[in-house]
C-alpha cells in the first residue's frame, strides 16, 4: 500500500488502551478572583473519522457587470452584493464584456455548539463511527450562478518576477519615486480614460489571456514620502531571523535582554515623564509631504467596493454546524465567526491557521504568485468549554513513539506496513520497527485496531508526556517560580502604585495557575524592591517577621540569600502579608528619584540559576534608569529622526530581546484612571497557564521546509525555537519555503513539537498536525487562502523590518508585494478584459483594505505626536498576536448600539466616519481600548438608560465605567463590554467620546476607512492607487 494513499474509514475494534488512561492536560479557564476556578471542559466523544484527500467543488458563482451604458448605470446604485465595480475619480466610464467569477472553496462545515455536562477529570478517550466522507456541501450561492469556467490548462512560461518575496526586501525600482496619486510621471500602461471596475473573477482558461511580463515598477503607497531609498538591496536582519531584533530607543527595556532565556519576563511600564494618551492626539499635524488629489467629478461609492463587513456576516451565515477537521486543505471558518471544532486529524484553527490551506508544487509557482507561505501557531490556546482540550498521552519509560531518522512524533498521517510491525513515515519515508508494547494488528484496509482508542493515531493535537531524556541534564525539573520586583522610587511611590501592587498581591497569590483547581499550586514566589540599590527579602515560614538584605553594588549582582527567598505560599502566607504590609510603609517618605534596570533584571535570573528551576519575572518599573549602572539609558528620542536613515542606525544599536516577554505600557499611569485596567492585566497574567523551558520545532515534509519565525524567542540554530516561558495568548508565525517539488497526491504536513514544563513541574510534549493539499495550478492557490493569516504574518514581517531598514523602504515592499499577488491573479487565472477592470480574488477581496491598516498603523506611518515608546510597543505587541488579535487590532469592530433590547448583538458597521450618526451611540473596540462614542443628537431617553442623564452636557467625559442602572439597555451594554474583555488577552479601557469633543481625534485614528491625520491613505484612495500599481505591472 502506498504510504500516502488516503484508505477509507473502518470502525473502530478492541478497547481503549489503558496506557493514557490516566488524567490529562486541564487548563482552567480564567474566572474573577472571588468566583475561583472553573471545572475544567467537558467529555469528548473521541474522533469521528480521519482525514480525507480532497475537497469536492461546489459550482461556481459569477458577476456579471451591467451592460447598461455608463449613463444608465450610475456607479452609487450597484448594489455591494452584486457586480461591484467602481471608476477612478475624473475618468470617464466604458462597458465592458462580461466577466465572471468561479469560487470553488470550500464551504465550512455547518456548527451548532453543543452544550456538554462539565466535570472535574479528563474523560477517557472513546471510540468513534465515523460521520462522512467527504467535505460538507455549501449553502447555494446568493449570486446569480452559471457553468463553471473551462479547466485552466498549465500555466505558461513567465518572465522572472520581481525579487519581492516574503524573506527578504527587494531593491527599489529604477522607476523615479513618485507622490500619490496626480504627482507620478505618467508610466507606460493603458489610457486613464479607462475606469477601473472591481469584481471578483473566476480562473478563465489560461490560453486565452496574452503572453505578458510582469515587470518590477516603483510601488509607492499613498502617503507621506521619506527620503529615497539606498539603491542597493536593503539591509537584512542577522542571522538569527527569528529573534526580536530589539526596541526602537526610549523604551527603558530594550538594553538588557540579550543574556536572559531562563526566566520569563513579564514588564509592567508606567511612565509619568510621557505626554497622556489622549492630549498626544489633540495636536496632530498634517503631514506636509502628502500631496493633495486630485478633485475629481466623480465620486466612488464606497458600498461598491469590498466590504469587511459583508464578508464577515456572510461567513457568520454559512458557518451553521462544527467545523471538522478530517478533511485535508479545508480552510476553516474567519476568526471573527464564532464556530465549534471537531478534532477528526488536523489541529484546530485556534492552535494552527495557515495562509494558504493549497500550497504551490513548486517554488517558481510560489515565487510567481508572491502569496506569503506561512502559519500562525498558537500552542497553549485555551480552547472554549464545549471542546476538549488535548488529551494526555503516556508511553511509559520508553517514551513516545518517533521516526527513527527525522524523529517526528506518532501522528495519524504514519502508515502501519507489515501487518503492524513497521511503520514508514509520512515526513521523511523512512521505516522504523514498531516497539512491541506498542504493536497492534491492522484491519482489512491497513489500519490499526486501534486507531480510533488512540488520540496519536487519530486527532490532530495530543500531549505526550515526557520521560526524564526530555529533561535538562537529564533530571526531573524544579517547581516553577514568580519574582515579584517592585520600583520603589519617588514616582512610583506618589503615583499610588506600589500600595496598589502590594494591596494586590496579598489575595492574588492565592490564585497562582495550577494543573487541577482543588490543589494548591507548587509555584513559589519571591519578592525584591529596589530604586538605586535592590532588597532582597527573606520570608522563610519560620521567621515572625520578614528580613531585608541590601545590595547596593548593583555592578556586581548577586543573590545575598537562598533559603528563605523563593517560598510556598502556603507556608509562608503570614510573612508575606506582614512583608506587603510593610513596603508601602517603609518607603512612603523616600526621596530617591533614580532607579536601575538591568540589575534587576540581573537579580531575578540569578535568584532562579540559584534555584535551579524555571520561573517568571514581574519587573513594575516607573521610570527612566539613569542611575549608574549596567544598562542606564539617557532619553534618546528625537522626532526629527523619524523616517530617516539616522533612524534606522539608533534602532540597530538597541540590545535584543531573547526573552518571551509580556510587556504592559501605562503612559501618564493615574490610579484612579488606570488602576481597573492595570489590576485586570495583573490577575490575568499571574493566573493563566504558562510553559517554562519551552523549545519548539517544525517539521514538515518533502518539498518544504520552515525557514523563519516571527515572534519573542531566542534561536541557537535554525531548527529550534527556544522560549523562556510560553503562554496560552502567544502565538509564533512560521514561514515556509520549497526546497523540492510537492506532490498534488500526498499534500504537505506539518508537525509542530513543544517541549514544555508544565505549571505543575511536568515535562510534556504538545503535538499539533496539519496537512494542507497541494496544486499545480494558481487558480486552486488563491481559492483557498485566508486573508486574515496573510495579514496577520506581513505585519509582523514589516514590524521586524524596520528594526534594519527605513520605514519607506518596509511600506514601498508591503505595497509591492499586494501588488504583486493581485497582478499574478489578474493575468493567470480572470478572465480576459479591459485594463480598466480591478479583478481581486473572491478570498482575498479584503487584502487591500486590510494592508492600508498595516501600512497606516503608528508603527509604519506615526504621526507627530506618537513617541518611539509607544511604536517599541505596539511592535513587540504584535509580534506575539494570533489572527483574531491581528484582524481588530488593525481593522477594528464598530458597533452601533441599536435594539439592545432584543438580545441579540448588533451588526458592525464599516469604520468609517460616514457611519456615524448624530443620533447614535457606538462602541469601538480596537483589541487594546473600547470606545464610547456618543452622537450629540442622542434621544434623552436613551441617554437616560445609559448614563443616566437626559442631558448631552451633562455626560461625565473622564467616565471610565458605565453606571450600573435598572433597566434593560443598560444591562444589556455592560453585558456586551464585558463579553469583548471576555475575549482578548488585554483589559480594554472604556474611553467615552463625545461628538466634537477634544477626545474625539484618537477616536477618529481608529476609523481606518478614512484618511488618517499622520498622513495615511483612505481605503478608495488606496484602492486606486493599488490599482494603479497592477496596471503598471501587467503594461
Amino acid at each position: 500500500m502506498n504510504v500516502n494513499q488516503h484508505t477509507p474509514m473502518a470502525p473502530p475494534y478492541g478497547q481503549p488502551q489503558p496506557s493514557y488512561g490516566q488524567p490529562g492536560y486541564g487548563q482552567p479557564t480564567y474566572a474573577p478572583l472571588d468566583s475561583g476556578y472553573p471545572a475544567p471542559y467537558a467529555p469528548h466523544n473521541g474522533p469521528a473519522s480521519a482525514y480525507h484527500p480532497g475537497i469536492p467543488p461546489q459550482g461556481s458563482q459569477q458577476y456579471y457587470p451591467s451592460s447598461a451604458p455608463p449613463s444608465q448605470q450610475p456607479i452609487s446604485s450597484l448594489p455591494p452584493t452584486s457586480q461591484q465595480r467602481f471608476v477612478s475619480p475624473g475618468q470617464p466610464q466604458h462597458t465592458f464584456p462580461p466577466s465572471s467569477t468561479s469560487y470553488a472553496g470550500p464551504a465550512p462545515p455547518p456548527t451548532q455548539p453543543a452544550s456538554t455536562p462539565v466535570t472535574q477529570t479528563q474523560p477517557p478517550f472513546h471510540p468513534h463511527q465515523p460521520p462522512f466522507s467527504s467535505a460538507p456541501g455549501g449553502q447555494p450561492p446568493a449570486f446569480t450562478t452559471g457553468p463553471p469556467p473551462p479547466a485552466q490548462g498549465s500555466f505558461p512560461p513567465q518572465a522572472p518576477p520581481p525579487s519581492s518575496q516574503p524573506g527578504s526586501f527587494p531593491p527599489p525600482s529604477s522607476v523615479s519615486s513618485g507622490q500619490y496619486p496626480s504627482s507620478m510621471p505618467p508610466p507606460q500602461q493603458p489610457p486613464q480614460s479607462q475606469p477601473p471596475t472591481y469584481h471578483p473573477g473566476p480562473p478563465p482558461p489560461q490560453a486565452q489571456m496574452p503572453p505578458t511580463s510582469i515587470g518590477q515598477s516603483n510601488h509607492q503607497p499613498p502617503g507621506p514620502q521619506g527620503p529615497p531609498s539606498p539603491t542597493g538591496p536593503l539591509q537584512q536582519p542577522p542571522l538569527q531571523q527569528g529573534m526580536q531584533t530589539g526596541y526602537p530607543p526610549g523604551l527603558a527595556v530594550a538594553f538588557l535582554l540579550s543574556y536572559l532565556f531562563f526566566c520569563n519576563l513579564c514588564i509592567y511600564l508606567f511612565c509619568p515623564v510621557h505626554t497622556n494618551l489622549l492630549d498626544k492626539h489633540l495636536n496632530i499635524k498634517q503631514a506636509s509631504d502628502m500631496p493633495p488629489v486630485q478633485k475629481s467629478r466623480h465620486r466612488i461609492d464606497p458600498d461598491a467596493i469590498p466590504s469587511p463587513i459583508q464578508v464577515i456576516e456572510d461567513d457568520k451565515a454559512k458557518t451553521t454546524e462544527p467545523f471538522t477537521t478530517g478533511v485535508r486543505g479545508q480552510a476553516p471558518p474567519l476568526v471573527t465567526t464564532n464556530f465549534q471544532v471537531k478534532d477528526q486529524g488536523n489541529a484546530s484553527p485556534r492552535f494552527v491557521r495557515c495562509t494558504a490551506y493549497n500550497m504551490p508544487c513548486t517554488a517558481d509557482m510560489a515565487k510567481q504568485s508572491q502569496v506569503p507561505l506561512a502559519a500562525v501557531i498558537k500552542p497553549l490556546a485555551i480552547l472554549p468549554p464545549d471542546e476538549t482540550p488535548p488529551y494526555l498521552v503516556d508511553h511509559g519509560e520508553g517514551g513516545p513513539i518517533r521516526c527513527n531518522r527525522c524523529k517526528a512524533y506518532m501522528c495519524p498521517y504514519m502508515q502501519f506496513i507489515e501487518g503492524g510491525r513497521r511503520f514508514q513515515c509520512s515526513f521523511c519515508s523512512c521505516v522504523t520497527e514498531v516497539p512491541p508494547h506498542y504493536f497492534q494488528h491492522l484491519d482489512h484496509t491497513g489500519r490499526r485496531v486501534d486507531c480510533y482508542d488512540r488520540p496519536e493515531l487519530s486527532l490532530g493535537s495530543y500531549e505526550f508526556l515526557a520521560t526524564v531524556d526530555y529533561c535538562k541534564n537529564n533530571k526531573i525539573p524544579q517547581p516553577p517560580a514568580y519574582i515579584f520586583l517592585i520600583d520603589v522610587s519617588y514616582n512610583a511611590v506618589k503615583s499610588g502604585l506600589v500600595s496598589i501592587i502590594c494591596q494586590e498581591l496579598k489575595s492574588l497569590l492565592d490564585h497562582l495557575p495550577r494543573e487541577n483547581p482543588e490543589m494548591d499550586s507548587v509555584i513559589r514566589v519571591g519578592f525584591v524592591t529596589y530604586n538605586k540599590v535592590l532588597h532582597f527579602y527573606n520570608v522563610k515560614s519560620s521567621l515572625a517577621q520578614p528580613q531585608m538584605l541590601v545590595v547596593s553594588d548593583v555592578s556586581d549582582m548577586f543573590v545575598p540569600l537562598l533559603d528563605g527567598f523563593l517560598v510556598n505560599v502556603n507556608d509562608s502566607r503570614q510573612v508575606i502579608e506582614s512583608l506587603l504590609d510593610q513596603i508601602p510603609e517603609m518607603f512612603a517618605d523616600t526621596r530617591e528619584t533614580e532607579t536601575v534596570f538591568g540589575p534587576v533584571i540581573q537579580a531575578g535570573l540569578e535568584a532562579l540559576k540559584a534555584a535551579d528551576c524555571a520561573g517568571k519575572l514581574f519587573v513594575f518599573h516607573t521610570s527612566l534608569p539613569i542611575a549608574e549602572a549596567p544598562g542606564k539609558l539617557k532619553n534618546r528620542e528625537d522626532k526629527k529622526l523619524i523616517g530617516t536613515d539616522k533612524e534606522k542606525v539608533s534602532d540597530t544599536k538597541s540590545f535584543p530581546l531573547s526573552s518571551l516577554a509580556f510587556p504592559m505600557f501605562f503612559s501618564s499611569f493615574q490610579a484612579e484612571s488606570d488602576q481597573e485596567r492595570f489590576l485586570n492585566d495583573l490577575r490575568r497574567d499571574v493566573q493563566k497557564p504558562v510553559g517554562f523551558d519551552a523549545v519548539m520545532r517544525v517539521r514538515t515534509s518533502t518539498g518544504i521546509r520552515a525557514t523563519d519565525f516571527f515572534g519573542s524567542f531566542f534561536m541557537n540554530n535554525t531548527t529550534d525555537v527556544e522560549l523562556a516561558g510560553l503562554d496560552c495568548d502567544k502565538a509564533i508565525t512560521v514561514e515556509f519555503k520549497h526546497d523540492d517539488k510537492l506532490s498534488e497526491e500526498t499534500g504537505a504536513l506539518m508537525q509542530c513539537a513543544v517541549l514544555y514544563t508544565s505549571c505543575s513541574g511536568q515535562r510534556r510534549l504538545r503535538i499539533h498536525n496539519m496537512a494542507v493539499n497541494c496544486c499545480s495550478q494558481l487558480a486552486d492557490l488563491y481559492r483557498n487562502c485566508e486573508t486574515d493569516t496573510i495579514i496577520n504574518f506581513l505585519s509582523k514581517y514589516a514590524f521586524r523590518g524596520v528594526l534594519n531598514n527605513p520605514t519607506k523602504a518596509v511600506r514601498d515592499t508591503l505595497v509591492n508585494q499586494c501588488a504583486q499577488i493581485l497582478a499574478c491573479y489578474r493575468k493567470n487565472c480572470a478572465s480576459p478584459s479591459s485594463a480598466g477592470q480591478l479583478i481581486l480574488p473572491e478570498c482575498m477581496k479584503l487584502l487591500p483594505v486590510y494592508l492600508n491598516c498595516v501600512l497606516k498603523s503608528d508603527v509604519l506611518l506615526p504621526g507627530a505626536d506618537v513617541s518611539l515608546d509607544d511604536r517599541a510597543y505596539l511592535r513587540q505587541l504584535i509580534s506575539c498576536m494570533d489572527v483574531a488579535e491581528t484582524h481588530v487590532f488593525f481593522y477594528p469592530r464598530l458597533l452601533p448600539l441599536v435594539k439592545l433590547e432584543s438580545g441579540a448583538l448588533p451588526v458592525a458597521v464599516r469604520d468609517s466616519e460616514e457611519r456615524l450618526s448624530k443620533g447614535g451611540v457606538y462602541l469601538l473596540e480596537t483589541g487594546l481600548h473600547l470606545f464610547l462614542w456618543v452622537g450629540a443628537s442622542v434621544q434623552q431617553e436613551l441617554l437616560l438608560n445609559i448614563f443616566g442623564t437626559p442631558s448631552f452636557g451633562q455626560i461625565d467625559s473622564s467616565m471610565t465605567s458605565l453606571p450600573v442602572l435598572e433597566n434593560p439597555i443598560s444591562q444589556r451594554l455592560r453585558e456586551i463590554i464585558d463579553s469583548f474583555r471576555a475575549q482578548r488577552s488585554r483589559y480594554m479601557k472604556l474611553i467615552l467620546v463625545k461628538q466634537e469633543d477634544r477626545a474625539e481625534l484618537m477616536f477618529k485614528h481608529f476609523l481606518v476607512e478614512d484618511k488618517s491625520a499622520s498622513g495615511g491613505a483612505s481605503y478608495v484612495d488606496f484602492l486606486c492607487h493599488m490599482h494603479k500599481e497592477i496596471r503598471q505591472l501587467l503594461s
